[in-house]
């Protein structure tokens, strides 16, 4: 799957339901449509995961050695509150109480295509985690692509 691109403002119902943005069902395979997995991200947000890949990023987790303290404790709080949701026959998602919480999401939300997974965020907490830093976003470019060989970016075509 190629990586989900776009960004949406979105407006729960008063029961935590989201409507799925046409633009990010389009880019999605039609049998990816449907199920989904959204936990908790590592910033204050939550991730949607396309169930397949769900499916992916845990057996990536699975191979981590769980004999070691701290795979173990990642692994756990990677899959804490993971909760398996389907798009319903408006279209919409029912996000879990305790998931919107921890996010702060409540009638306002921003969806936010991010690789392999749709991120989740209160409106409120997006804006300000997109400011923070805004003024030294060249100097992060700098600092992150700066240092790899042009030739080193794959050929998307």
């Amino acid at each position: 799957m190629a990586a989900l691109i776009g960004e949406y403002e979105c407006k729960l119902d008063e029961k935590g339901r989201l409507m799925l943005p046409v633009g990010f069902k389009k880019q999605l395979p039609a049998k990816e449509q449907k199920r989904f997995v959204v936990n908790r991200g590592l910033e204050k947000q939550l991730n949607l995961w396309p169930r397949k890949e769900w499916d992916k990023e845990t057996a990536r987790l699975n191979s981590l050695n769980l004999y070691v303290q701290k795979n173990r404790e990642f692994v756990r709080k990677f899959n804490n509150g993971a909760t398996e949701v389907e798009l319903d026959s408006s279209g919409r998602l029912l996000l879990p109480k305790p998931l919107m919480q921890f996010a702060g999401v409540d009638k306002t939300s921003v969806l936010f295509g991010f690789s392999n997974r749709i991120e989740i965020w209160s409106k409120q907490e997006y804006d300000k985690y997109m400011k923070q830093g805004a003024d030294d976003f060249a100097a992060l470019a700098e600092e992150v692509m700066g240092k790899l060989p042009n030739d080193s970016i794959g050929d998307v075509s």
